[in-house]
């Protein structure tokens, strides 16, 4: 059953790179075929296996040698990873379902996230929907932590981005940095997730990881690449599922 929550994750990570690709062009993701981007030469189904393509064909197109995007295999490997980490976690549940859901649907936005800085609103409130399903809290409690973390995150966000517009733009001297916000409108939905499915404890260590995960990639953007904006959700669900699958919260109990 191990092997088969692997090769069952590569495969719906195979779908999810149809999703990040297609769904913010608002394109169809059953039609058409899966084609090469740079030929738009319709690729074979031997061609299309999970993870073995990629690593066969030594991540070049069949057709015209083209390099193709790691990300394909990324996405692919990362989900099988995760759903066979949730199976060895949960067993097979209704949990695991629910779990495995939510995490395939964050896999979809941390790429789309990386990718376009902008995620669709719709997958926001899947997730968050879902997140009432896959957490062990009451429904009472969900509610309860989700609109307190939200809150205190709202109440951060004016603050800081009050700082960036108005403070840090005048020493900076940077005209950008007045229209900045310290938080996208999409990271508050994935914020009340992580409260749902954490809890607030849980939530505060989630977020304070999401931070340190963030800090590098955001140095590099702003050095690098001259990009002030860095998204911050894939950093989110990394924070949200280290505390979840290592139990990260317990561990702090016992050594404080």
């Amino acid at each position: 059953m191990e092997l088969f929550s692997f090769i069952f994750g590569a495969v719906i990570g195979s779908f999810l790179n149809v999703l990040i690709l297609r769904l913010p062009l608002k394109k169809s993701v059953v039609t058409p075929r899966s084609s090469c981007p740079s030929c738009n030469h319709i690729i074979a189904w031997y061609y299309n296996i999970p993870l073995l393509s990629f690593l066969f064909l030594k991540g070049k197109c069949a057709y015209c040698k083209t390099k193709i995007s790691s990300q394909y295999f990324i996405v692919e490997l990362i989900s099988a990873v995760l759903t066979l980490a949730l199976f060895i976690k949960l067993g097979l549940s209704l949990e695991f379902l629910y779990m495995s859901l939510l995490v395939y649907i964050c896999i979809s936005l941390s790429f789309i996230d990386f990718k376009y800085k902008a995620v669709p609103d719709y997958l926001l409130l899947i997730v968050l929907i879902l997140s009432f399903f896959a957490t062990s809290f009451s429904l009472l409690d969900s509610f309860k932590n989700a609109f307190t973390f939200t809150g205190a995150f709202v109440l951060l966000n004016f603050v800081i981005t009050f700082y960036i517009q108005n403070i840090k733009a005048k020493i900076l001297k940077d005209e950008d940095l007045k229209t900045q916000e310290a938080l996208g409108e999409g990271d508050i939905p994935i914020i009340a997730t992580i409260a749902v499915v954490l809890g607030v404890k849980g939530g505060l260590l989630a977020i304070f990881l999401a931070a340190i995960f963030a800090i590098i990639p955001s140095i590099y953007s702003n050095l690098v690449k001259k990009e002030i904006q860095t998204p911050f959700i894939p950093y989110l669900i990394i924070g949200m599922l280290s505390v979840y699958f290592f139990d990260l919260e317990n561990i702090l109990k016992v050594l404080f």
